[in-house]
């Protein structure tokens, strides 16, 4: 691998969790990334209680995230190697994080929809 291109982070991700499985977050993603924005669009402000909310769930999605990476590949934590591992997996945790509580933050506002603070 000469070169960092986004076909070649396609195949690799493909590779790691499968092509249905990787596409089918890719969907996932894609769908709650609207969602999220159509509920900033809708409620022209961020409630700080929803956020507050999302905000206490990002320990679980971090983890969550972790243990699955770790679960699909065929790697455990005895394999972290050095500082790339280590960097690698908080970088999915940090990922996790933010995808969960974006998704506890839209699902609470399509849930109980627009409230006044």
């Amino acid at each position: 691998m000469n070169e960092l291109t986004l076909e070649t982070m396609i195949a690799v991700f493909e590779e790691m969790f499968g092509r249905g499985l990787f596409w089918a977050m890719v969907a996932v993603a894609a769908v709650i990334t609207a969602a999220y924005v159509f509920v900033l669009v809708r409620d022209r402000a961020m409630s700080m209680r929803k956020f507050l909310w999302a905000q206490l769930s990002m320990p679980f999605g971090a983890i969550a995230a972790v243990l699955f990476v770790q679960g699909i590949t065929d790697s455990g934590f005895r394999d972290i190697g050095g500082p790339v591992d280590l960097i690698v997996l908080l970088g999915v945790a940090a990922l996790g994080a933010g995808g969960l509580s974006i998704l506890v933050y839209t699902a609470q506002s399509l849930v109980r929809g627009k409230v006044s603070e």
